[in-house]
């Protein structure tokens, strides 16, 4: 599986993306890292992929060099050990607020995969106050790869939108809190993802996150918006 291949250059220190392709399609996804992307991020919180979608789409990432992070809806055990034996190069679970919650991700994950658990990511989505006040005892938790500050939910959390309208730049008080965990994360010797627009990416590569979500969206608007502002001139 290619979860060990991203965890390896996360180790390396390098950089790695994961981009979604929004929309149930392993065609698309595939696509994705044929023009570069690292990983894909598959949404099955938010989204509507089924498990054969993830079954199909993981092989046929895997088979243009990258890998599938599927995220499931909830920490249930059984959801868990289900999108992982479909194929799931990595798992990245929203919502971890305890270091009780984490060790149970890390043990559900040994559980599915006894033999080759160590080829797969394991993701734990930071996306509340309360886990980033909880974070020094999750970090000291075995068995997460990457701890990931999901700016969405955490806005939300603090009581902001969820997203700033387009263009914009997120609020500087949730900005101000993704930092404190990354610098935790990273004092503590480990690594550290987030979502990122194009702008934002200097900023955080230079704070030290390795891991960056990116939307494909803001790609598709910016390129049709510039076609239609030429068609119309």
């Amino acid at each position: 599986m290619n979860g060990a291949k991203l965890r390896a250059r996360l180790l390396a220190g390098e950089a790695v993306t994961m981009y979604t392709p929004h929309h149930v399609s392993s065609g698309l996804a595939a696509r994705l890292v044929e023009l570069g992307a690292d990983s894909v991020f598959v949404d099955c919180e938010h989204g509507s992929w089924s498990f054969e979608d993830v079954r199909m789409t993981a092989q046929i990432v895997r088979s243009v060099g990258g890998a599938a992070i599927i995220r499931p809806h909830s920490h249930e055990r059984p959801i868990i050990i289900r999108y992982l034996n479909a194929g799931a190069d990595g798992i990245m679970v929203p919502m971890v607020d305890t270091a009780e919650q984490a060790r149970a991700i890390v043990d559900t994950v040994r559980y599915a995969l006894p033999s080759d658990f160590d080829k797969r990511l394991v993701v734990a989505m930071i996306e509340t106050v309360d886990a980033i006040d909880n974070l020094d005892e999750m970090l000291k938790v075995d068995g997460i790869d990457v701890f990931f500050i999901g700016p969405g939910d955490l806005s939300q959390n603090m009581g902001y939108p969820p997203a700033p309208p387009f263009g914009e730049p997120r609020s500087e008080a949730v900005m101000d809190k993704v930092a404190v965990a990354v610098d935790k994360i990273r004092a503590a010797g480990k690594i550290a993802g987030t979502l990122a627009t194009a702008d934002e990416l200097p900023h955080w590569l230079q704070k030290g996150v390795q891991l960056f979500y990116v939307h494909t969206d803001p790609f598709l608007r910016r390129g049709i918006a510039g076609i239609r502002q030429t068609l119309t001139r």
